[in-house]
């Protein structure tokens, strides 16, 4: 045996404290983006039926949820409505009035320092619940792009903080870029769903959104989950058109998309941990055929290690406590 070479690694993995020592990759409360449904009406926190511990709220209760989110210490939400009335041309998406405005009015006011993120699209407004005006069964592209820009400023007009287009349109940064700076919000920077796949892993969200098709699917617009440099051109594309993060959507399975992305473009990367991603882990979890804590944070660590800055996760608020508990 004393003739034997070999290194020793596990030199390094002798204790909990040496190990934190030379922890590569850290997770923290500042990486993390909370997503969360608003509805009309009042009185209302409904758990979506798919996605366990994630509620459908009200504007009266809304603040209730941000005093625990910002007691939490995390710093950015992302907003998504859901609507009472839908129609052809998702009107409610840029209505002064429509639920995301208020809703981010309400918040602003409440946490002017928190990041308030909106999610820009038609899909949950529109009757035939598609990202953009149909005609003759056919998604139109340059038509909706007016719609997208007009829904984009109405939301810097009420207050937010980043506008975060989600429709995969073509052009639609660059239309939203240039609506921006025309009403003068020429300091509200995009973060573009830039890298979106026509993912499976999105049923809960369709659920909690109300925003399935009502014919067809998305694959025209959303891309290929068999596809990789397509990706590239497509953050390139957004880049151009003036995006300032860029979204791969979905995250556990696109792995070596978001090394790509990060590898090619300095730019901040965001995963999206989306709802199918997160409703498999609750569902394991309730049936004790796992640990939720420890598969949590290794599917998080993975996502950072591959290279993102910030991630969009409904487990967001459960991170933020973990990460409390671990101190």
């Amino acid at each position: 045996m004393q003739d034997l070479q070999f290194n020793r690694h596990r030199r390094l993995r002798h204790s909990t404290n040496l190990r934190s020592l030379v922890r590569e990759t850290h997770l923290s409360v500042n990486d993390l983006i909370y997503p969360i449904f608003v509805v009309e009406g009042e009185n209302k926190r409904n758990e979506v039926a798919s996605m366990p511990g994630v509620y459908h709220l009200s504007l009266d209760l809304l603040i209730k949820e941000m005093d625990e989110v910002v007691g939490l210490g995390i710093k950015s939400v992302i907003l998504f409505g859901v609507p009472d009335h839908k129609d052809e041309l998702g009107t409610q998406a840029y209505h002064d009035n429509g639920i995301v405005q208020q809703a981010t009015r309400l918040v602003k006011e409440h946490y002017p320092e928190l990041v308030v993120i909106a999610d820009t699209c038609l899909c949950q407004y529109t009757s035939h619940g598609h990202c953009g005006i149909v005609e003759e069964g056919q998604i139109l592209n340059d038509p909706t792009l007016d719609l997208l820009a007009k829904t984009a400023v109405s939301q810097a007009q009420a207050g937010a903080d980043i506008i975060a287009p989600s429709n995969m349109m073509d052009g639609f940064v660059a239309a939203i870029r240039f609506g921006l700076d025309e009403a003068g919000f020429g300091h509200v920077p995009i973060m573009s769903y830039g890298v979106k796949y026509s993912s499976a892993f999105y049923g809960p969200f369709r659920d909690a959104a109300h925003s399935t098709p009502q014919f067809g699917d998305r694959k025209t617009y959303q891309m290929d989950p068999a596809n990789r440099l397509e990706a590239l051109r497509e953050a390139e594309s957004d880049l151009q058109e003036g995006a300032d993060f860029i979204i791969v959507k979905p995250a556990l399975s696109y792995l070596d998309i978001i090394r790509d992305v990060k590898n090619n473009y300095n730019v901040p990367v965001v995963a999206y941990n989306v709802s199918g991603e997160y409703s498999m882990v609750k569902a394991a979890a309730a049936n004790g055929w796992i640990n939720e804590k420890d598969i949590v944070m290794e599917m998080l660590t993975s996502m950072k290690r591959a290279g993102v800055d910030l991630i969009i996760t409904y487990f967001s608020k459960d991170i933020a406590r973990w990460l409390l508990e671990d101190k």
